[in-house]
């Protein structure tokens, strides 16, 4: 950077010198601009890496100074840009980058915290480095793609003393409060169910590896959107939209909205590590998740909490079109949740529904509660779902000794993640028939054996080559304890480690 001294920097940033020592980057990675710009003194210096999601969550922060735009796609980066300079014309044009790592190296001393909202599978290792180097971090849900991962985010939030947020804000949302305060006052009584679904996927599921190999776009930077998965040729059916649908990227329909939809159930019953889970689902293959799973975790009991017991409870999670059981109590044409999901508390007195981020929450049946509201104790989030990043800042700003905690930061999200992304191995493990007993504490499954076996779909194709059309689908016996353990612990490609 020239003139270093010109540009604001609070004074909690690490030095360059520190920056500099803790990045290694590639000759062949593309640079940015590193000309000088100016910031408005006395705000937060965020940048945005991912311009699909990240960029409207670079909408909540604009009262901030917006120093930096990073996406491995040009044209899309391009088109932001313009975006940018269009929507914003009064704020400083940011710096743009195709690579994080040359970003943290060239203005790395400029940047206080950073938005990740890239696909999952490069959630983690962006975040580390991000929090190895003193930045505070926001990282869109699921916040990682495995059980690991999530564990060794956690443990660095701890061990770098930055202000985390997972991005789902549902979490900052009064109604989330307002169902909290309503079990926690036995309204409903002890609760001993739990339903949580969603319409996802929306995004085609249940693939096989694309065949063609079409040429790579002009300005995408292929090996750094692939990052820690395994080197594939690239195809559009991984790259803009659908990398959810591939279990090497994303976390199918349980891990793109469970982070949202649970969080209300996690943070109502206090709920920690599950003992159990089983899962049946539609066809899958090796590749890609199945288009439609039923999913169910067992807790065991907590300690009470004010006015409520916390016994065992059995949560279970519904996408694809599976939903619950409708509750007598809902009137005829009135709708279950809203059109992305809800979530149903089964208690011994009584029973709430509510939508997606706990949204529209309400104690059943509606007309005999219509008046019904508990008095909310906890701490609320100015602007509520509108305010999770701003609250963030907020903690950003704030002396690390003192801080006020955001609502899903990493000492939460990350225990509360691992659950998730937990469930996604379930039903790939589904053919060994046995409920599944986890010990989250050491992240692993303790009932299959060293030497069990099971079966997995390496392909599924309709045949219509004939009068009555059938599935063809190719199988292969393999180790289900490494496969196993290998879902939890993924093992990166060489280069993208993640270390603390």
């Amino acid at each position: 950077m020239k003139d270093q001294n010109r540009i604001p920097r609070r004074e909690f940033i690490k030095s360059s010198a520190v920056i500099a020592s803790a990045i290694a980057v590639p000759s062949v990675l593309t640079a940015g601009c590193t000309e000088d710009k100016h910031w408005p003194e006395g705000k937060l210096n965020i940048a945005v890496v991912g311009l699909g999601m990240g960029f409207g969550n670079m909408k909540n922060c604009l009262d901030e100074n917006i120093v930096a735009l990073c996406d491995v796609d040009k044209r899309r980066m391009d088109g932001r840009l313009d975006d940018f300079k269009e929507k914003y014309p009064e704020k400083v044009v940011p710096h743009t980058y195709q690579d994080y790592k040359v970003m943290f190296k060239e203005v790395g001393d400029l940047i206080d915290a950073v938005v990740i909202a890239t696909p999952d599978h490069t959630h983690a290792i962006i975040a580390m480095a991000a929090m190895k180097l003193g930045k505070h971090v926001y990282c869109q849900k699921p916040l990682t793609h495995s059980v690991y991962e999530s564990r060794m985010l956690t443990k660095a939030a701890e061990k770098y003393n930055v202000a985390t947020q997972m991005g789902n804000q549902g979490a900052s949302g009064d109604d989330t409060a307002w169902v909290c305060e309503s079990i926690w006052n036995g309204d409903i009584g002890e609760i001993t169910e739990v339903h949580a679904w969603t319409n996802r996927p929306i995004w085609p599921q249940c693939l096989n590896k694309p065949e063609d190999t079409p040429r790579k776009p002009s300005g995408l930077d292929w090996d750094s959107w692939l990052g820690p998965a395994k080197v594939r040729p690239y195809s559009p059916m991984y790259h803009p939209w659908n990398w959810r649908g591939w279990f090497d990227f994303g976390t199918g329909a349980l891990g793109d909205m469970a982070c949202h939809i649970l969080d209300v159930a996690m943070r109502s019953l206090r709920l920690q590590y599950p003992t159990g889970i089983q899962a049946s689902s539609s066809k899958w293959t090796i590749e890609s998740p199945p288009e439609a799973e039923k999913v169910t975790y067992y807790f065991p009991k907590r300690e009470s909490y004010r006015n409520v017991e916390m016994p065992e409870v059995k949560v279970t999670w519904y996408d694809g079109g599976f939903t619950p059981d409708r509750p007598f109590e809902l009137e005829d044409g009135e709708m279950m949740g809203d059109r992305d999901g809800g979530v149903l508390f089964v208690g011994t007195k009584g029973k709430i529904i509510c939508g997606c981020y706990a949204k529209n929450a309400k104690r059943l049946p509606t007309k005999e509660f219509k008046d019904y509201s508990p008095v909310i104790k906890e701490r609320l989030v100015e602007g509520g779902l509108q305010g999770h990043e701003k609250d963030w800042i907020r903690a950003c700003k704030e002396d690390p000794a003192s801080r006020v905690k955001t609502k899903s930061h990493f000492a939460y999200a990350g225990p509360f993640n691992e659950i998730v992304v937990m469930g996604t191995i379930a039903a790939r493990l589904a053919s060994i028939q046995r409920i599944l007993k986890w010990d989250g504490e050491n992240m692993k499954f303790t009932n299959i054996k060293p030497d069990d076996k099971m079966r997995i779909p390496k392909f599924v194709k309709l045949d219509t080559t004939t009068k009555v059309p059938r599935y063809n689908t190719e199988y292969e016996i393999i180790n289900a304890y490494e496969y196993a353990q290998n879902l939890i612990n993924e093992k990166p490609r060489k280069g993208w480690e993640l270390n603390l």
